[in-house]
């Protein structure tokens, strides 16, 4: 892959979002798709109605890992030049994979709430990206995504609880000095970029189709356990904290032999997980 043109390459570090148009080409995606949507459907099978869902769940249906059960997967989320993509906007040598999910948020799938990533995972550093997938051309009615240029680089590290009850309006932190998001449609083929530390939200979902997305999070290789909080990317590989985040759990996404992919790890991920733990971080400002 050539390297990123040094105008994407300086707004990801200016702004903490970044969308690399056709990225990915559209046989894969026509490939990968239904197993995408075959696994969601397994997954899911057994959701309640929305109707009895917490607030969380009604943004969308989660699924994580799916490149441990759904083996179609791995080619999307190992792909080279969106792992290598990873890599070249944390400027890290070698990234790992913290873990890929679906997202599918349903015709009248409510926003998803403003939060940060990075507080939800016990990682001391923050050099995380994650790799938002669409499988079909995202626009404001169907609920792409929105993100606070600069909020990476605000001091700020918010544990925001968009799981249970009200969550923190960090939208209204003074860290942020009243800027607003900026929302970003996405065509499938493309791949938008954010920050571990970039503060983003996504509309709700008006049309009468399912917004189809998927995601991989990529975390530069050496980085380690901030704290005992549980998290199946470190718990699977039984990391210590302080320890490097290096596991079966976590493997090398970046650089990788050109169709070599990881094995599923030796503990497997638990089917039915969705998403709905909250997993505790420390309040930092």
């Amino acid at each position: 892959m050539a390297p990123l043109p040094t105008e994407l390459m300086e707004r990801f570090r200016r702004d903490g979002f970044v969308l690399v148009p056709d990225l990915l080409e559209s046989p894969l995606l026509d490939r990968v798709t239904p197993a995408i949507d075959a696994a969601v459907a397994r997954r899911t099978r057994a959701a309640r109605p929305p109707a009895e869902r917490s607030r969380y769940e009604q943004s969308f249906l989660q699924c994580i890992n799916l490149w441990e059960d759904t083996p179609e997967v791995r080619s999307l989320t190992f792909h080279p030049r969106v792992a290598e993509t990873a890599a070249l906007l944390l400027e890290a040598p070698a990234v790992r994979l913290w873990h890929d999910q679906a997202l599918y948020k349903e015709p009248g799938g409510r926003e998803t709430d403003a939060h940060q990533d990075q507080p939800y995972w016990p990682m001391n550093e923050t050099d995380a990206v994650t790799a938002w997938v669409p499988l079909v051309d995202v626009d404001e009615e169907l609920g792409c995504m929105g993100y606070v240029p600069g909020s990476h680089r605000a001091g700020l590290r918010k544990f925001v609880n968009i799981f249970l009850g009200e969550p923190y309006d960090i939208l209204s932190d003074p860290a942020l000095h009243g800027t607003q998001p900026v929302f970003v449609p996405a065509r499938r083929g493309s791949v938008a970029f954010h920050h571990g530390l970039t503060v983003h939200l996504a509309k709700a979902n008006r049309s009468e189709r399912v917004r189809r997305v998927h995601r991989a999070i990529f975390f530069r290789d050496g980085s380690t356990r901030a704290h005992a909080g549980p998290h199946p990317s470190v718990d699977r590989g039984r990391i210590p904290v302080g320890a490097p985040i290096a596991s079966d759990a976590t493997p090398i996404a970046w650089p990788r032999p050109l169709g070599d992919f990881p094995a599923p790890p030796a503990r497997p991920v638990d089917p039915n997980y969705i998403g709905r733990h909250v997993w505790p971080q420390p309040e930092s400002s």
